[in-house]
């Protein structure tokens, strides 16, 4: 396998690296967390799309618009997670003194229509180590 790594950092390098994808025939997609990614999900997904490619992302969210899969911690449990600090910040705790938080759980989130649309098999135990399995 050869991995292929294609940065995007602002929205607008997000062309010209589908171009690079295109133009280098991958054979599959890992989209990595993160804000931007995550709040261009649905455009991620209609490339992968478009492109046929099979493709695994951070966010359950992108498996939910019709990505193949996900597996990463919860967005919305790490918003939750991010209430902490804010809380004690608020009531006047330094940041500095605030010790950082990891997720600790990961979710493994397969979307069994897009598997099916792409010609794919999912292995069955694959399927039963899903979290969830979207049909």
């Amino acid at each position: 396998m050869t991995v292929l790594p294609v940065e995007v950092e602002v929205v607008h390098e997000y062309e010209p690296a589908f171009a690079t994808i295109r133009r280098e025939r991958s054979d599959a997609l890992m989209v990595a967390g993160g804000p931007l990614n995550y709040g261009n999900g649905a455009r991620l997904v209609a490339f992968a799309a478009e492109s046929r490619l099979p493709a695994i992302h951070a966010y359950r969210e992108a498996v939910e618009a019709g990505g193949l899969m996900s597996y990463g911690p919860s967005a919305v449990g790490q918003f939750r997670q991010l209430a902490r600090p804010v809380g004690l910040i608020l009531e006047g705790a330094k940041p500095g003194d605030i010790p950082t938080e990891q997720p600790t759980a990961f979710g493994l989130v397969i979307n069994a229509k897009t598997a099916k649309l792409l010609g794919l098999t999912i292995p069955p135990n694959l399927l039963t180590r899903a979290d969830e399995v979207i049909d």
